[in-house]
């Protein structure tokens, strides 16, 4: 399962409908709707949670995995150290949030968020970008 920076992940792109992924991963194991009126799909199997974003026609904006064969240029994230991980990607801006054992180190350029516990990435969150002259989202996929 491949991770594309500003795109998605695997065959998931920014901006997709839920018909969309559903003719791609079928029917989520759990779907339900957020405080913001969101659609949220669950896959228990994939280890997926992808968010439709109501304001946005119910567009895919948001993913989060804690699949172990998730890869970033060739790179195995979950269960990698966290600072060694970061020292070999070739994004360099990291902030670092720490709460109690977990951390959340976020890639503004390419909205990804390595969340650690122990130093131990445990999950990875991945948003589409929003184009700060248009202030829109950068839809990726073509329906």
């Amino acid at each position: 399962m491949k991770l594309n920076p500003k795109n998605g992940i695997d065959s998931l792109l920014f901006g997709m409908k839920q018909k969309d992924v559903v003719e791609r991963y079928g029917q989520p194991t759990k779907q339900f709707e957020d405080d913001e009126g969101n659609v949220i799909y669950l896959y228990f199997d994939q280890r997926l949670r992808l968010t439709f974003y109501e304001e946005e026609e119910f567009r895919l904006g948001y993913i989060i995995t804690s699949n172990p064969e998730v890869e970033l240029l060739d790179k195995k994230l979950i269960g990698a150290e966290v600072e060694v991980l970061k020292k070999e990607l070739p994004f360099k801006s990291w902030e670092v949030e720490r709460f109690d054992a977990t951390e959340n180190h976020f890639n503004e350029s390419n909205w990804l968020i390595l969340q650690s516990e122990f130093g131990t990435v445990i999950r990875v969150e991945i948003g589409a970008l929003i184009d700060d002259v248009k202030d829109e989202f950068q839809w990726k996929f073509k329906s």
